[in-house]
């Protein structure tokens, strides 16, 4: 949640800020704000979305600077919230990530103490603890309030005659963009990707002082080295690249997206040294949100293909769950590698001496640095907060991960791994024929309650594309096992609520047909997403969509594709923002 970025070199700070803030909206835009330093600081900020604020804010001089764009944590959006905040002197500016637990004594302590606060947020009491501890020596008065404060931070703090910048990261990500005579501070590498693709990734713990020529990172003081690294991601790939929404041109880019994750692990063949530590008795999926349906069909497949138990939780009910039991391997999945519910479930593991490999699409997250064994998904960069390519991306990396383990025969393996291939171009088939699509995400913008149902392999799909749909449309949304639908849901099945059925080629389409009968003898409307080859359903369901033939353990690649598209065009049809939906945010850093 929240974005902060900062900036010290030759350039005028605010148009890079500003610049900045943009690329990092998606990680909350409920206000934002700039504080640029010349002679003093100057702090701009509202409770408006970044454009807005590059319309109004007045031209602020100086080549050093820091941003924030805001996801509500603590307090309202409002101008007196946002980001930056200042001490009472005006001399220290201070952007925030994060929750600081221990906020309410520490601002007790220093209003007592005289401090005078303006606003309602944790992040305040950070400035105004270095402006306690300022003997003359503004790293030194950082480290000693990093001392007094509790919870998770990733802040950048700026100090009025100071020729440098100081960063600090605990439990959310951080990173430093190298430049030529400039340096870079930011949440996440997009925010630097039109200056620079050479990264630093801060550890926990980790107090860096960055100047215009300079970075040094200390830990508890001492100093320490982190690798400079380069990112393979550009400036283009965090564009929109004249499409009207990134989750428009990230759908359109999963044809794309299959073929490089695959091309990842086909090429390299073998598996990872220590992935699998011997026998593996039971699997363990673990994720949040769209990532956690991932999981479920990792679960799936790890049954039906490996032949091994396999449970999936979510990370953020694991750590209320007693006793994180002994287990031989746990794949844990996190677009971001900073979910914090995921990151606090994969150090539980490793404390319980488990061993965990994680599926992520970001090199140098947090997560890779816990996790014994790294699985990359070959997305690039994903700005709407609708995870689209990167849940594809996820489900290629599992089908890959257990069909190389499977016991199959050499026959069955590579028609398995042919089929995948020609996944791409399913996928394309279904992006170049999305007419009937639109027509019904039309017809579904007007209800208010729509149901998705699904059995096997598709009911995580069912949960996936109900939480597509409520998250961008507003359109509540719920996803059934489709044998669970008569344990209750039924009570709600009327005309004005519309089911979504997933219908496959498999032991489940008997079942599923009984199902469909049954919701429309309740009289809902019913649409069916069948394989083309399906002449039977259109007797039954109100509207048929179709999607290409594939092994029915493929269903999900083809069938997601379908429901993302049904959600983009309802959610456009009724005018919301699509990119941005209301009280959400892309990486979820706090707990």
């Amino acid at each position: 949640m929240c974005g902060v970025i900062g900036y010290i070199g030759e350039r005028p700070a605010q148009p890079v800020l500003l610049r900045a803030l943009g690329r990092l909206e998606y990680r909350g835009y409920d206000s934002c704000g700039i504080a640029v330093m010349d002679s003093r600081i100057a702090v701009y900020k509202d409770a408006v979305r970044v454009a807005a604020l590059v319309e109004i804010s007045p031209k602020l001089r100086g080549t050093t600077g820091i941003g924030h764009t805001r996801w509500a944590t603590c307090g309202k959006p409002s101008m007196e919230n946002a980001h930056p905040h200042l001490d009472c002197g005006g001399k220290v500016a201070v952007v925030h990530n994060g929750v600081i637990s221990n906020f309410p004594r520490l601002k007790k302590e220093l209003i007592l103490a005289g401090h005078r606060f303006s606003s309602e947020t944790d992040t305040e009491v950070i400035a105004h603890l270095i402006e306690k501890y300022d003997a003359g020596n503004f790293e030194e008065a950082v480290r000693q309030a990093v001392r007094d404060i509790e919870g998770s931070y990733a802040f950048i703090a700026m100090m009025e005659g100071e020729p440098y910048l100081v960063a600090v990261r605990k439990d959310s990500p951080l990173i430093i963009g190298i430049g030529d005579h400039e340096n870079f501070i930011a949440s996440d590498v997009p925010a630097i990707l039109d200056y620079t693709n050479r990264v630093v990734y801060l550890e926990n713990g980790d107090q860096a002082v960055v100047g215009r020529n300079s970075i040094k990172i200390t830990q508890n003081s001492i100093p320490v080295v982190r690798k400079e690294q380069r990112t393979l991601w550009s400036a283009a790939d965090a564009g929109r690249g004249g499409y009207e929404h990134f989750m428009l041109k990230e759908i359109h880019e999963e044809p794309r997206v299959i073929t490089d994750t695959l091309d990842e692990y086909l090429t390299q063949g073998a598996i990872p040294a220590g992935l699998f530590p011997g026998n593996v008795p039971q699997l363990l999926f673990i994720a949040c949100g769209t990532s956690y349906h991932a999981g479920l069909i990792g679960k799936y497949l790890a049954e039906e293909m490996l032949q091994t138990p396999a449970r999936a939780e979510l990370a953020s009910e694991f750590g209320h769950s007693g006793q994180a039991g002994p287990m031989a391997l746990a794949v844990a999945i996190t677009q971001s590698g900073e979910t914090a519910d995921t990151l606090r479930a994969m150090e539980r593991i490793k404390a319980a001496g488990g061993h965990v490999t994680v599926i992520t699409n970001v090199a140098g997250s947090s997560a890779t640095r816990v996790a014994d064994v790294t699985l990359y998904t070959r997305a690039g960069p994903e700005i709407s907060v609708a995870a689209t390519k990167s849940f594809i991306a996820q489900l290629i990396v599992l089908y890959w991960l257990t069909i190389s383990q499977a016991k199959l025969n050499v026959r069955l393996r590579d028609g398995l791994i042919q089929e995948m291939r020609q996944l791409s171009s399913k996928v394309q088939q279904i992006l170049d024929g999305d007419d009937a699509i639109k027509e019904y995400a039309e017809y579904l913008s007007h209800y208010e309650d729509v149901f998705f149902v699904g059995r096997g392999i598709n009911y995580p799909i069912a949960l996936e594309g109900a939480l597509k749909l409520k998250e961008i449309s507003y359109i509540h949304a719920e996803g059934y096992a489709a044998g669970e639908f008569k344990h209750g849901a039924f009570a709600l099945l009327d005309e004005k609520t519309p089911v979504v059925a997933l219908l496959t080629r498999d032991n489940t389409y008997d079942s599923m047909m009984t199902t469909i009968k049954e919701i429309k003898a309740r009289g809902s409307p019913v649409l069916a997403v069948t394989s083309e080859d399906d002449e039977t359903i259109a007797e039954t369901a109100d509207f048929v969509l179709t999607v290409p033939g594939v092994n029915p353990i493929f269903s999900p690649v083809v069938n997601t594709v379908v429901l993302q598209l049904i959600a983009y065009f309802a959610a456009r049809y009724r005018g919301c923002p699509v990119d941005f939906p209301r009280n959400l945010a892309k990486s979820v850093t706090v707990e």
